[in-house]
């Protein structure tokens, strides 16, 4: 795969780009079909006719990046085309600072639908939740529109407010009004819990995650003295960039494979390795996940998971093992292409799937999203099933069933839906989940127990 190109694994609607990349328009790889002179004069034809006879005008430009829209968002997913200015707006994502509300959302049946607002976000403080799904934008409706274009919608100058339409389980639309504000993402939260047990919870991968990881771990050995365990919280992460995800699992891994990615092609197959040399030698590891952790949060579990270098606790992650190139084309913005999917070390892949924690730990119903009830990757439409594993017999990986309170199951008996944590919850004193780990840690590592750390 080109090493110009940027790729995301993220759920976040916009993508994130941010490099001054450009690439041609590349020709059709040998034995792939070119576009025939019939295709070409029946996609101008049925714009000619559009322009001719349709009720309003309609300019040859705008039906023309409409239809590559169309063309991408039926692919799967997470493909899509953005225009120069989309594009734009975009790339603010990688600085991890732009103005709008604080809010990740990917698309469930053509409405967007919310991950997790970003902590301490005009969108957190206005009560937002994981599950909500959002109906209109200033009395616009959002249905079957782009994410690119809702991200756009909802962005804007700090100071200047927007009207959402929300809908939340089974309860009547309501409408919330947020002021926008710029937004400065700190992807990385830690604290020293009780027993010189630190806690990380990383709430998605961006470029600055790995250098402020790092730092926070830092931070918690000279606070600790020495630390004696580690929570890795990756709930809620819907995900972000490759390279920070491999860097997060190099801190746990002494070399050996991290992830590798194959695709269609061969020279798309790439395999990550981690670094020589542990952030965190010998020091025991819970790792965290739900349903809203996706894409890079999968890659990190995964790879651990597989290494035997955690314990992953929680509940079923979304099952996003596709990986997305950033491709610009000059003069007309990018395309977000689908371009390969990713592997864990053993050659397991979780697309549709996803990992099921070695511990499973349901989210008390006083602690869920009232209503709340999220998809999975499995099924959103158009999404890709499960291809199964690199040369062989996927490796049974549910060490212990799921007891996930829905009903409805996905492939192999995995539950089709989440129940979302709400969001101010993660990582208090009140967490449940965050309450099994610390124990885990405290009977399983040798932790004693004792006062927190002033």
């Amino acid at each position: 795969m080109p090493k110009s190109r940027l790729l995301i694994i993220g759920l976040v609607a916009a993508a994130l780009g941010a490099l001054p990349l450009v690439a041609p328009i590349a020709a059709p790889r040998d034995g792939q079909s070119r576009l025939s002179a019939s295709d070409l004069t029946l996609l101008g034809g049925i714009i000619e006719l559009v322009q001719h006879d349709y009720v309003h005008r309609v300019s040859t430009h705008d039906l023309t990046e409409d239809a590559l829209k169309g063309m991408l968002n039926r692919l799967d997913p997470h493909s899509d085309y953005m225009n120069e200015e989309e594009f734009r707006q975009t790339q603010a994502d990688i600085s991890g600072k732009f103005g709008g509300l604080g809010i990740r959302i990917s698309s469930q049946n053509g409405v967007p639908k919310v991950i997790a607002p970003i902590d301490g976000t005009p969108a957190d403080k206005a009560g937002m939740q994981p599950g909500d799904l959002i109906v209109a934008i200033n009395s616009e409706s959002t249905r079957g529109m782009g994410l690119t274009k809702i991200v756009r919608l909802l962005r804007g100058d700090p100071g200047t407010k927007v009207t959402i339409s929300v809908v939340r389980g089974s309860k009547p639309p309501f409408d919330v009004t947020i002021t926008r504000s710029i937004i400065e993402v700190a992807s990385v939260k830690s604290k020293l819990e009780s027993n010189k047990i630190g806690y990380v919870r990383i709430t998605e991968f961006g470029g600055d995650t790995p250098g402020d990881f790092k730092k926070a771990v830092e931070n918690l050995k000279r606070q600790s003295g020495g630390l004696k365990g580690v929570v890795l919280d990756l709930r809620n992460d819907p995900g972000g960039l490759l390279t920070s995800a491999v860097a997060i699992g190099s801190d746990f891994l002494s070399g050996g494979n991290v992830v590798s990615i194959h695709g269609r092609n061969p020279d798309d197959d790439e395999s990550y390795r981690a670094d020589i040399g542990e952030l965190l030698p010998n020091i025991p590891v819970v790792v965290l996940i739900n349903g809203a952790s996706a894409s890079a949060s999968e890659i990190v579990a995964g790879a651990l998971q597989d290494r035997h270098r955690a314990i992953v606790m929680g509940t079923q992650s979304f099952g996003k093992g596709s990986v997305q190139t950033m491709i610009p084309i000059r003069g007309h913005g990018a395309l977000r292409l689908t371009t390969a999917l990713y592997y864990t070390p053993s050659g397991r892949s979780i697309q549709g799937q996803g990992i099921t924690p070695d511990k499973v730990v349901e989210v008390p119903k006083d602690q869920q999203v009232e209503g709340g009830v999220m998809l999975r990757e499995s099924q959103l439409q158009g999404a890709f099933s499960n291809p199964g594993p690199i040369g062989g017999k996927q490796k049974q990986q549910n060490k212990e069933p799921s007891k996930n309170n829905m009903q409805a199951t996905g492939p192999e008996g995995h539950p089709t839906y989440a129940v979302p944590i709400k969001n101010d919850l993660i990582g208090t004193d009140n967490d449940a989940q965050l309450k099994a780990a610390l124990n885990y840690l405290q009977q399983n590592s040798g932790v004693t127990t004792g006062d927190a750390p002033k």
